[in-house]
């Protein structure tokens, strides 16, 4: 059997978490993107980091729980923006960070921004109704 065949073997062998991890490392070393942002299950943590360390590419991990990980991986001024963005889980993020976290990932503005809206509306409905609940309550 030739190298080429063997590659190919263990290339079938490699789980489709890894696969998906090294074709986000493709895009990102190709330049299609900045930043990344990857949840992966704790088990394949140590290959993820390793993988990064080796191709020198700056991330930050996030720890989401007993399971899993967020893997924030890019450009060093990213990753600085993710630092300052990021101190919490991401759903506990305000509609402010949030869009900004879209924005430094890449995804699309016209997206981002009705999300932002989205949220920010949701936001604003729930204080809202909490005020005009307790001036209903006082009144």
């Amino acid at each position: 059997m030739n190298v080429w065949h063997n590659k190919m073997q263990n290339l079938n062998t490699v789980p489709p978490e890894i696969k998906i991890l090294f074709n986000h490392i493709y895009e990102y070393k190709k330049g299609i993107r900045s930043m990344v942002l990857y949840t992966i299950n704790k088990t394949y943590e140590t290959i993820a980091t390793q993988r990064l360390e080796n191709q020198q590419i700056p991330y930050l991990i996030q720890d989401i729980g007993k399971r899993a990980v967020n893997i924030f991986f890019g450009k060093p001024e990213c990753i600085e923006a993710i630092r300052m963005v990021v101190n919490r889980p991401l759903n506990q993020l305000t509609p402010e960070e949030d869009f900004i976290l879209g924005a430094i990932l890449g995804y699309g503005i016209r997206l981002q921004c009705k999300r932002f809206c989205t949220r920010k509306n949701k936001t604003t409905k729930n204080v809202n109704t909490t005020l005009y609940s307790q001036q209903a309550k006082t009144g």
